[in-house]
């Protein structure tokens, strides 16, 4: 089945077809004729399928036939989503596919001056993306009307509900004074959060769930390797310098280190990009748009960046530390391998990081593929980092680093 199929409207369809859009994924085939039909929609699904154009699409067509000007008369529908990044993105899906239609939307995030979100609404807009915290003190200002919101959708819902913004949906929901329509979407959700998520829909509400086996998309070929801790940064310097030409996200647990490993790789005469909490919004979207452009190669992020972020063409996603939250390694190893493309991901495990390797493989319901430091013999699927020439000669750099490092112990204890 192609888009050309679907009952929406032509500039709809011709802005698909610019973005490469043809036929439908999955998710975005078995969510989209029930958000057109105006059903409550609970859809799981790997991340990289679709999920924003699966929610888009309907909501942007119904808008479109419904309005017979540009002009906006209030908020037609609100997305809510957990941080800054996404929330541009999303305002990108939006704005590419609406393109030429009687559709505006706006993002609103914490972290910038309010005085442009503030001139933007007011000139009117259909379809708001927000971060709660800043929607909702626009909203005490009167900047943002939701009087007429007749769409909610949450999207990366696990993380909403979990990071404690029940009480802000449940807040948002109340001031929905018209019948509305709630859509959850995410890769990732456990009992407790599902259980949070049908309380806040119809009980008729569709429940939509992709490849629940498996929450790594099949395009992505992952692996784990074990490194120490101290001898990461010598595998990630030989694992870039092995792949000059590829895009490469590195996922680090905490600020202070992926300065460290910035810095690491900068005295290989390496430049790479770093992304976290600590910088401010500005830095964040300078960054972004740098590592999009290809005028990096190497971004080093935290989870800051590991939700829903959809940069094209990455080619390797490098787990240099394992996640606290087991959930998290689906959605960093995620930022490969999207739509149709390939991708892969190398995770470096420390002794002291087996236990959270347990815990992701538990969650994924499968032992992740091993590549064994220091010994001939390796398990990988097929094509995953350039094959078995490559991993070899990782494995014998890496060996004469451990020598080279115990050697130097030897001789300071002397």
């Amino acid at each position: 089945m192609k888009f050309d199929t679907y009952p929406i409207s032509a500039i709809l369809k011709r802005n698909l077809a610019k973005q490469g859009l043809k036929r439908p994924t999955d998710i975005q085939y078995k969510a989209i004729p029930s958000i057109i039909k105006g059903e409550d929609v609970l859809a799981i699904a790997q991340t990289g399928t679709g999920k924003t154009a699966a929610f888009a699409v309907p909501i942007i067509d119904r808008i479109h036939q419904a309005k017979t000007s540009k002009k906006s008369f209030g908020i037609h529908c609100i997305v809510m989503v957990p941080t800054r990044e996404l929330a541009v993105q999303i305002n990108d899906v939006f704005t590419a596919l609406g393109r030429k239609t009687k559709v505006k939307s706006l993002a609103v995030f914490g972290g910038v001056e309010q005085d442009k979100q503030i001139s933007d609404l007011a000139w009117g807009i259909d379809i708001l993306i927000a971060t709660p915290g800043r929607m909702f003190d626009l909203i005490s200002q009167g900047a943002i009307d939701v009087r007429r919101v007749k769409v909610l959708v949450l999207d990366e819902a696990d993380q909403m509900l979990d990071r404690g913004f029940i009480k802000d949906i449940q807040s948002i929901k109340r001031k929905l004074k018209q019948r509305h329509q709630t859509l959850f979407f995410s890769a990732t959700i456990n009992k407790e959060i599902k259980k949070l998520a049908f309380s806040q829909v119809n009980t008729s509400a569709i429940r939509i769930q992709i490849s629940p086996d498996d929450p790594v998309s099949k395009n992505v070929s992952h692996c784990v390797v074990f490194v120490e801790m101290d001898d990461k940064r010598f595998f990630l310097r030989r694992f870039v310098r092995d792949h000059p030409e590829s895009k490469v996200m590195v996922f680090v647990r905490t600020m202070v280190r992926a300065e460290r490993v910035a810095k690491a790789l900068a005295r290989g005469n390496i430049k790479a990009l770093t992304i976290h909490g600590q910088k401010d919004q500005a830095e964040r979207l300078e960054v972004m748009t740098r590592f999009k452009s290809d005028d990096h190669k190497i971004l080093i992020a935290t989870d800051v960046s590991a939700r829903g972020i959809d940069i094209p063409n990455v080619d390797y996603v490098i787990n240099y530390d394992l996640p606290d939250q087991k959930e998290v390694y689906v959605h960093r190893v995620g930022r490969t391998g999207r739509g149709r493309s390939k991708g892969a991901a190398l995770s470096f495990c420390s002794t002291g990081e087996k236990k959270m390797l347990r815990e992701i493989e538990g969650f994924l319901s499968k032992e992740i593929e091993r590549v064994t430091l220091g010994k001939d013999e390796y398990s990988l699927t097929v094509d995953v980092l350039d094959g078995p020439e490559s991993i070899q000669e990782m494995i014998r750099a890496n060996e004469d680093w451990e020598r080279k490092r115990k050697k130097k112990a030897r001789r300071k204890r002397r």
